[in-house]
C-alpha cells in the first residue's frame, strides 16, 4: 500500500510538533537558568529576550538539517521504504525518551539522543539487510558513519570534565578578584569584566549561532572570496581583539554615564546568544528526521528524480546525500511552536528547577539522596582542601576567605523574601564560559553538547563559589552524578529503543506503524496526566505548612491546620489498612503505603525547618519553639505508627499469608469505627479552633485504650485455645499494639495543646507579605 508513506509523512509532521514541545521543555534549561537563578532581570524580560533569540536562530537553522539526512548513515545504501522506517523509529523514540526525562525533571542532551536514535535505527535496518543478503557483520561500516559515533561518545566525556573544570577555575578567579561586593568595585573593573564576558558571548553568536547556518557558507567581497565561516575562523584573533577594545569602551561608558549595571547586560546578551544557538543548531534534533522524510517522499514521488517509477523497496535514497535547504515557512512554524512552548511548558520549569536547586547558594529541599560515590567525592574534596591549607600561608588563606564571604542582608521578619539562587557574577560567568567553550569547540569541529557544557559549567561555578557546603555537598554531588548517569542512559536507551522500533516497523509497516504511533501518543498523554496529577498533589489543600508565628498562641493557631490534615489523612490511612486486610486488596494497601510515605516526608520536612523557625523567633517568644518541637515530635510518632501498620498489612497480603479470621477482622473493624469517631472529633475541634473541646476528647482516653486492651486479651485467649497461624497472631498483636502507640501519641499531642492554649491571649501571627507591584 503506497499510501502508507503519505500517512507516515502526516504522522511525522505531528510528531515533529510534539517533539518540539518536549525538546524545548528539556533544553530551555540551557539558556534560561543563569538569568532566572540570579533574578537579575524580570522573568518577563528574560522570556522575551530568549523568545527573540529562538526566533532568529530558527530562521538560520536550514543548513543544519543535513545532520539528520546524512550525518550518521550513508543514505545511498538504503531504499526509500527503509529510510522512512528509520526516520519514523527515530521520531517515536525521541519523543518518548525526552518526555520521560522532562517528567523526571532531568536535563539531557537532545543532540546525543537524536544521534544515537539515528544510529540505532540505521544499524537495525542495516543488520536486517545484511542478514537477508547473507553478508557478514563487517559490512556494517558501509551503511554507518562509524567515525561520527566515536566522535560523539568522546565529546560526552570531554564536555563533562572540561566544562566543569574550566567553569570552576574561572568562577574562583572571578570571585577572588570581584568578591560578593562586586558592585562597589572601581568602574574600570566592571568594564574589564564586561568586555571579556561580552566579547566571549558575541564571538559565540558568530561561531555557533551564525557559523552553523547556511548563511555562513556564502562569500562576499569583504571576505576576499572566503565563506563567512572560514573568514571568522581565520581572523578569530583580530575579531576578538577589536571586539574586546570596543566592548571595554562601551561598558565603561555605560557604567560611567548611564549608570548601567554591566552584569545585567551580560546576562541579557548571554541569554539571547544561547537561545539563538539552541534554535539555530538544535532544531535539527526535533524536526530534522521529519524534514528528511518529507524531502525523501518528494524525491520518491517526483518523476524527474524517480525516472523509472521504481517501487519504495527499490528506490535508492542517494539524493539525501546532496545539499538541501529547508523551506523558510517550516522553520518559521517550528520557531513559533518553540516560543509558545517556552512560555507555557510546566515541565520546562520542572527541569530548570533541578539545575537551579543544585547550583543554589542557599538552602533548598534536596531531592537527591547521597550515595557512596558522592560521599567519596566530598571526602576527597575535604582532604584536598586540608592539604591546600597546609601549603598556602595563613595570611593568604584569610584574604581568599574574605573574598568569598557572603554579605549579611538584614531582612524584616514581617515579610517573606525569595532570594536569588546565586548572584550576577556567577550568572555572567556561567554564560561567558559556556559561550567560550562552545565557540572554541565549534572552531575545532568538536561536537560538544550544549546541554552538557551549560550544565557542567553551572555545577563547576557552584563548587568554586562554595555553594556546596558541608550541609549540602553530598546531596548536590549525588544530584550531579544522577544527571550525568542519565546522559549515558540517554545514549544507550536511545540506541536500543530506536533499533527495536525500527525492527518492529520492518516486520510489517502497515500494521506496526499505526500500533506504535497510537502507543506513543497514549504514553505521552498518560505521562502528562500523571505529571499534572502530581503537580496538583503538591498544591493539595491537606498538605502541611511551615509555622511562621513568633508566639505560642500564634503557633497553636498556625499548627491547627497541620493537625487537622494529619488526623484526616491518618484516619483514612488507618481505615484503608484495615479494609485492605479484610478484603485482601493488595492494590489498596500498595496505594496506602504511598500515602503514608508522602505524609511522613511532609512531617520530616517540617522538622527539618525547625532551625529556621527558631532563628526567626524573638527572645521574648522562645517558649513557642519548645511547644512547636513537641508538636512535631508527636506528629512524627503518629506517622511512624501509621507507617508500621501500613507496612505490616501490605507485607502480610503481599506474601500470600492466611487471611485474618472473621472474629479478628470484626474486632479490628470495631476498633477502626471507634477511632473514626475519635479522629473526627479531634478534626472538628481543630477545624473550629475550639480547643476547649479537647478536654472532652482527653476524658475518653481510657475508654478507647480499654477497647484496644480487651481485643488484645481476647486474642491471647484464642491463641491458647484454637489459634493455629503464627503469622496471623503476630500480625494481629502488632496491629493492636501499634494502634495503642498511635492513640498515645495523638493524646499526648492533644494534652500539649490543651495545656498550652490560652483563649484570653490573642495570637501573634506573621503579617501577609506585601506584594510589590513593580515586580
Amino acid at each position: 500500500m503506497e499510501n502508507i508513506y503519505l500517512y507516515m509523512i502526516i504522522a511525522l509532521a505531528i510528531l515533529a510538533i510534539a517533539d518540539l514541545v518536549v525538546g524545548v521543555s528539556n533544553d530551555a534549561v540551557n539558556f534560561l537558568n543563569s538569568a532566572i537563578g540570579s533574578k537579575a532581570i524580570s522573568f518577563k524580560t528574560i522570556m522575551i529576550v530568549a523568545s527573540f533569540g529562538i526566533g532568529v536562530g530558527a530562521l538560520f537553522s536550514s543548513g543544519m538539517m543535513e545532520v539528520a539526512r546524512n550525518g550518521i548513515f550513508n543514505p545511498g545504501e538504503f531504499m526509500f521504504s527503509e529510510i522512512m522506517i528509520i526516520f519514523m523509529a527515530v521520531m517515536i523514540t525521541d519523543i518518548l525518551l525526552l518526555d520521560f526525562f522532562n517528567t523526571m525533571g532531568m536535563p539531557t542532551s537532545t543532540t546525543v539522543s537524536i544521534v544515537f536514535e539515528l544510529l540505532g535505527a540505521s544499524v537495525a535496518i542495516a543488520l536486517i539487510k545484511i542478514g537477508h543478503d547473507g553478508g557478514s557483520f563487517s559490512e556494517i561500516v558501509n551503511y554507518i558513519n562509524t567515525s561520527k559515533a566515536t566522535e560523539i561518545v568522546s565529546s560526552i566525556l570531554l564536555s563533562v570534565a572540561l566544562s566543569f573544570s574550566i567553569g570552576a577555575f574561572v568562577q574562583w578567579i572571578s570571585r577572588l578578584l570581584l568578591s560578593y561586593n562586586f558592585e562597589k568595585k572601581a568602574k574600570w573593573v566592571g568594564a574589564l569584566f564586561g568586555a571579556i564576558a561580552i566579547t566571549s558571548i558575541v564571538y559565540f553568536i558568530f561561531m555557533k549561532g551564525i557559523g552553523g547556518t547556511s548563511f555562513a557558507k556564502e562569500s562576499f567581497d569583504f571576505t576576499d572570496g572566503e565563506t563567512i565561516k572560514d573568514f571568522l575562523k581565520h581572523n578569530a584573533l583580530y575579531i576578538l581583539a577589536i571586539s574586546f577594545v570596543l566592548w571595554f569602551l562601551i561598558s565603561y561608558t555605560l557604567i560611567q554615564l548611564a549608570k548601567t549595571n554591566i552584569y545585567k547586560l551580560i546576562i541579557l546578551i548571554g541569554t539571547f546568544s544561547l537561545a539563538l544557538a539552541f534554535a539555530g543548531n538544535d532544531l535539527v534534533n526535533f524536526i530534522g528526521p521529519s524534514i528528511g522524510a518529507y524531502q525523501s517522499y518528494l524525491d520518491f514521488t517526483n518523476p524527474a528524480v524517480n525516472t523509472l517509477g521504481l517501487a519504495a523497496t527499490e528506490f535508492s535514497m542517494e539524493s539525501l546525500g546532496a545539499k538541501a535547504s529547508t523551506p523558510t515557512v517550516l522553520l518559521f512554524i517550528a520557531g513559533l511552536v518553540m516560543v509558545i512552548t517556552l512560555w507555557f511548558s510546566a515541565k520546562a520549569k520542572n527541569v530548570m528547577k533541578t539545575e537551579i536547586d543544585l547550583a543554589s547558594q542557599g538552602d533548598t529541599k534536596e531531592r537527591f539522596q547521597p550515595n557512596f560515590l558522592s560521599r567519596g567525592f566530598v571526602r576527597f574534596a575535604m582532604l584536598s582542601s586540608q592539604m591546600t591549607s597546609y601549603i598556602l600561608p595563613k595570611s593568604w588563606q584569610e584574604k581568599i576567605d574574605k573574598q568569598f564571604e557572603i554579605p549579611v542582608i538584614a531582612l524584616n521578619k514581617d515579610k517573606n523574601y525569595e532570594l536569588p539562587a546565586f548572584d550576577m557574577v556567577r550568572a555572567a560567568v556561567n554564560l561567558m564560559v559556556a559561550a567560550a567553550l562552545i565557540s572554541v569547540a565549534t572552531s575545532m569541529k568538536l561536537p560538544l553538547s550544549t546541554t552538557y557544557v551549560t550544565f557542567m559549567v553551572a555545577m563547576g561555578t557552584s563548587l568554586a563559589d562554595r555553594a556546596w557546603g558541608a550541609e549540602s555537598a553530598v546531596y548536590r554531588v549525588a544530584g550531579v552524578l544522577n544527571v550525568i548517569g542519565g546522559w549515558f542512559f540517554t545514549a544507550i536507551s536511545a540506541f536500543f529503543a530506536a533499533a527495536l522500533v525500527a525492527y518492529l516497523l520492518n516486520l510489517n509497516v502497515n500494521i506496526m506503524f499505526p500500533i506504535l504511533l497510537v502507543t506513543a501518543f497514549a504514553l505521552i498523554i498518560k505521562s502528562s496526566i500523571a505529571f499534572n496529577k502530581k503537580s496538583k498533589e503538591g498544591k493539595a489543600e491537606d498538605s502541611l505548612t511551615k509555622a511562621e508565628s513568633s508566639s505560642i498562641q500564634g503557633v497553636i493557631h498556625e499548627s491547627a491546620k497541620n493537625i487537622t490534615n494529619v488526623v484526616k489523612r491518618g484516619n483514612r490511612i488507618y481505615t484503608n489498612a484495615i479494609n485492605g486486610l479484610a478484603k485482601q486488596d493488595l492494590a489498596l494497601l500498595k496505594k496506602n503505603k504511598k500515602q503514608i510515605v508522602k505524609l511522613s516526608d511532609e512531617v520530616d520536612e517540617l522538622r527539618d525547618n525547625i532551625f529556621y523557625f527558631i532563628k526567626n523567633l524573638d527572645e521574648s517568644s522562645l517558649a513557642a519553639s519548645n511547644f512547636y518541637i513537641h508538636i512535631l515530635g508527636y506528629l512524627q510518632d503518629m506517622t511512624q505508627s501509621l507507617e508500621y501498620i501500613t507496612k505490616v498489612s501490605y507485607k502480610h497480603v503481599n506474601n500470600n499469608h492466611k487471611k485474618l479470621k472473621f472474629n479478628q477482622i470484626k474486632e479490628l473493624k470495631e476498633v477502626d469505627e471507634r477511632f473514626e469517631i475519635f479522629f473526627n472529633n479531634t478534626q472538628n475541634a481543630f477545624d473550629s479552633r475550639s480547643f476547649e473541646q479537647i478536654g472532652v476528647i482527653l476524658g475518653r482516653k481510657q475508654e478507647i485504650l480499654g477497647l484496644v486492651t480487651s481485643k488484645i486479651q481476647k486474642q491471647v485467649e484464642r491463641t491458647r485455645t484454637d489459634e493455629s497461624s503464627p503469622k496471623n497472631t503476630t500480625l494481629y498483636f502488632s496491629l493492636l499494639l501499634e494502634t495503642k502507640d498511635l492513640l498515645n501519641a495523638t493524646m499526648n499531642l492533644l494534652e500539649e495543646y490543651y495545656n498550652a492554649h490560652d483563649g484570653s491571649v490573642k495570637p501573634a501571627t506573621v503579617e501577609a507579605p506585601q506584594t510589590d507591584s513593580k515586580k
